[in-house]
């Protein structure tokens, strides 16, 4: 019994004679690449809280990606340190890697969509935004899914990628908009009236810009009417009253102008051709 006890104590030692300073070296590695990375994460997590307009959701993904790698290259180094073919370690992860990352394509792609939209910020929080088959108000930007919220109050959860590969159009990003609002006359009322009735009744509306200045042109000559289109600039946020104000105050102008907004009409004429 004491023999055994013996060879297993000269076994031990002989083990932490061998491997004692690979052990010790793997763990100052370990603990001091435990410590880089995360001092690292800090030092590009407030780097990236200077840059102008940076997303709150963006430094935190960026920043851990950092010290994932640190840490990557950190079991690496320890498993090294016990003499293991670091070579073959690294084919395989890369092997596996590119099978997570094909497995995962469409779940990749929102992330790379996701940071893109973060990145450029084509539109923010608040902003009503049109995208493919897609639009209302924003009103979270994830790396996985937008959420919007629809002009009649309707909840959208949309993939990152499907926005990203689309047009976007975004209606709250300029600080003006135009608004034309097109008046149909009839015929034999008096074009110039019409007009300076229009032109008044944009001059006169507080939500009006006066700078560029609101305009009235003949756009076209209808079927039934004579096309008077009213133009005119307002404030992003002022948009939808001052259109409603304008489509109900241009009915009116020109009925008080003594003009009148006709229906839709056709002539039909008939011809008797007698038989025989």
């Amino acid at each position: 019994m004491e023999k055994q006890m013996q060879e297993i104590t000269d076994q031990v030692v002989e083990i932490i004679t061998v491997y004692g300073l690979d052990v010790v070296g793997a763990l100052a590695i370990l603990i001091i690449g435990w410590m880089l990375a995360g001092w690292v994460r800090s030092m590009v997590d407030r780097g990236l809280s200077k840059v102008p307009n940076m997303d709150s959701t963006l430094r935190p993904f960026l920043s851990n990606i950092v010290r994932w790698i640190i840490l990557a290259f950190v079991i690496v180094a320890v498993l090294g340190q016990f003499g293991v073919e670091t070579t073959s370690i690294i084919a395989v992860l890369g092997a596996a890697g590119l099978a997570i990352g094909l497995a995962l394509q469409g779940t990749l792609s929102n992330v790379a969509a996701g940071v893109m939209l973060l990145i450029l910020r084509p539109f923010k929080v608040g902003d009503f935004i049109s995208a493919g088959s897609l639009s209302g108000t924003v009103i979270e930007i994830g790396l996985f899914t937008s959420e919007l919220k629809t002009a009649d109050g309707i909840y959208i959860m949309a993939p990152n990628s499907q926005i990203w590969n689309t047009v976007i159009t975004n209606f709250g990003r300029n600080a003006t908009r135009r608004i034309d609002v097109l008046v149909g006359i009839a015929y034999d009322d008096n074009i110039d009236d019409a007009q300076n009735a229009l032109q008044k009744l944009m001059e006169d509306n507080d939500l009006v810009l006066k700078d560029p200045v609101p305009m009235t042109m003949v756009m076209e000559l209808g079927d039934s009417s004579v096309n008077i289109n009213m133009r005119c600039w307002v404030n992003n946020a002022d948009y939808w009253n001052a259109l409603w104000d304008l489509n109900k105050g241009a009915k009116m102008a020109v009925e008080d102008a003594g003009c009148s907004i006709p229906f839709p009409q056709r002539d039909v004429h008939l011809y008797n051709k007698s038989i025989g």
